[in-house]
């Protein structure tokens, strides 16, 4: 069924989308904050027992952690955006991201309180992950179910461009932290990135008090029990994503290994992959991540309006195959220490390859969901590949490189396979760009 256009209020659409883009920069900002500080700091602050390479896997495996609660925290928020509405979640999914990464900042280190310093730290990084888990899907789709749905791969791009906003707030952040002395750095100076979420929780969260439900969901509800029960008659709607919408499922997995993997690589591993073994500067690497973080604001802005026109499928497929290609170019770009190749790698394979697949997910992964179930199908599947395709990517990149990142084709070779089954899942997947979001009880195929 093709979406018809009714008139839609375009200063409240971008009410929603900056609450939204503020929702999800606190998402990246907590996560990749940790990811940051996983590379730099923790080893040493909670890992001082461990020798450096296995310091550093294990820290990278307290990053892991949080990806693996975030299934759960899709399942269980994204089930009651779709039964009690998406605002109310989202208000929810906020304050215990937010709290949580403030904890972490407040948390004693291993010398203090001994082996109870890890175990905390992954226990915030569980819920930490629980929440965010919930927080993307929900974010995503009160802007896509507000939007003109001729523009909502548009609209929905923006929120998306948080993981760059967070990278930019984080890059200025450790800026002033790696000026300080080692002594500095692992007493007191690393607390103040997680401390600092707590602003951007503020704001983000009197925004979204303002706002209300979707017309989506409201009509859903409008239309229940009558419509609901004939779309859902025996089954929430966990288990009908499973029962009914499976193949998609599968498909949102294998979607998003070309945009995770390169992303977690070059904003996490390479940090310290360029730190330790190749002995480059920290603020290089940070410089380059600023750059390509500042262009991605306009290349999300022109991938999502082309495909609001010609499909979802042919911009995916295209970065996909952007990231496959710069695998091995990368690492020689990275390996040579010029500054000026770091920052054209980094601009390739994130603003052409990356952002392409980045700036239409959202659009992409909701609308391939019917209405009443739209917030847990999106949110689960996710997240449920996040743990492959995410999470994981850096402690693999760093098993695979060695203590002496000798190996690292393994890691371009890792990186060329993800790309690989996404552009498999882009041949597999249907085009829902023209769904009716309205559309209830039967999934796209």
């Amino acid at each position: 069924m093709v979406a018809t256009l009714p008139k839609t209020d375009l200063r409240y659409t971008w009410k929603v989308t900056a609450s939204s883009f503020l929702g999800n920069t606190l998402e990246y900002y907590d996560f990749l904050v940790y990811g940051t500080a996983a590379a730099v700091v923790f080893p040493k602050v909670f890992f001082p027992d461990a020798s450096g390479f296995v310091a550093t896997l294990s820290a990278f495996g307290t990053f892991a952690v949080g990806f693996l609660a975030r299934p759960l925290g899709g399942l269980f928020f994204g089930s009651r955006g779709d039964r009690h509405g998406r605002k109310s979640t989202l208000m929810v999914t906020l304050v215990v991201m937010g709290v949580s990464t403030i904890l972490i900042g407040l948390l004693p280190g291993y010398a203090t309180i001994g082996i109870w310093a890890p175990v905390l730290l992954v226990a915030l990084r569980l819920l930490q992950g629980f929440a965010v888990g919930g927080e993307w899907g929900g974010s995503m789709i009160i802007v896509l179910e507000s939007a003109p749905p001729n523009r909502r791969g548009f609209f929905s791009a923006w929120p998306n461009t948080g993981g760059f906003s967070a990278q930019i707030l984080i890059t200025g952040v450790f800026a002033y932290v790696y000026t300080l002395s080692d002594e500095q750095l692992l007493s007191w100076g690393w607390r103040i990135p997680f401390l600092l979420s707590a602003v951007v929780l503020v704001v983000t969260f009197w925004m979204r008090r303002s706002l209300h439900e979707t017309p989506v969901f409201t009509k859903a509800v409008a239309d229940a029990p009558a419509a609901a029960e004939k779309a859902a008659p025996k089954h929430g709607p966990i288990r009908t994503i499973f029962v009914d919408d499976w193949r998609n499922l599968l498909l949102i997995i294998g979607l998003r290994f070309a945009e995770s993997t390169p992303y977690f690589l070059l904003t996490v591993f390479a940090l310290s992959y360029g730190t330790s073994t190749l002995g480059l500067e920290k603020g290089q690497l940070n410089n380059a991540i600023l750059i390509a973080a500042v262009l991605s604001f306009v290349s999300h802005g022109v991938f999502a309006a082309i495909s609001d026109r010609v499909g979802r499928r042919p911009i995916y497929f295209f970065g996909a195959v952007v990231v496959f290609v710069m695998a091995f170019p990368f690492f020689a770009m990275l390996h040579s220490g010029s500054m000026a190749l770091i920052v054209l790698g980094y601009v390739l394979v994130l603003n052409l390859g990356h952002n392409a697949i980045n700036a239409i997910q959202p659009a992409f992964f909701a609308e391939l969901f019917p209405a009443e179930r739209r917030y847990t199908g999106a949110a689960a599947g996710r997240e449920i590949a996040s743990i492959f395709a995410g999470g994981l990517t850096p402690f693999i990149a760093t098993a695979l490189a060695g203590s002496d990142g000798a190996r690292w084709p393994l890691v371009a070779g890792y990186v060329m396979v993800g790309a690989l089954i996404t552009m498999f899942a882009v041949y597999k997947a249907p085009e829902p760009f023209r769904r009716d979001l309205n559309a209830t009880g039967t999934t796209v195929r």
